[in-house]
């Protein structure tokens, strides 16, 4: 099993949950927000049918994760994660994922 279908897994156990559950991890909103950047980045792509460089999407994904994860604070009362930890988690893993499915 690959990142983007480990992640795949923890977005939709968090996506797909109504609230939260204090057993959530910065690891598994970090999984689920990096999953939720690749989507959007993809999306955007077949939007727009024209590729990034490398640098630049690495760039974009980042800061995609970031801001899922702050939406997920926001949105699922997650004040017993570390923030911070959470947005580092997913912009590490949304550029992860790049990397295993565009940098082979």
């Amino acid at each position: 099993m690959g990142l983007f279908d480990t992640f795949s897994q923890h977005h939709d156990e968090v996506y797909n949950t109504e609230g939260h559950k204090s057993s959530w991890s910065h690891e598994l909103i970090g999984g689920a927000a990096g999953f939720a950047a690749m989507k959007a980045y993809e999306a955007k792509e077949a939007r727009e049918g024209k590729p990034q460089s490398h640098a630049f999407a690495k760039e974009l994904i980042a800061g995609i994760a970031a801001a899922e994860a702050d939406k997920l604070f926001e949105t699922k009362g997650l004040n017993f994660i570390d923030r911070e930890k959470a947005k580092h988690e997913a912009k590490n893993n949304a550029i992860k994922m790049y990397e295993e499915k565009y940098e082979q």
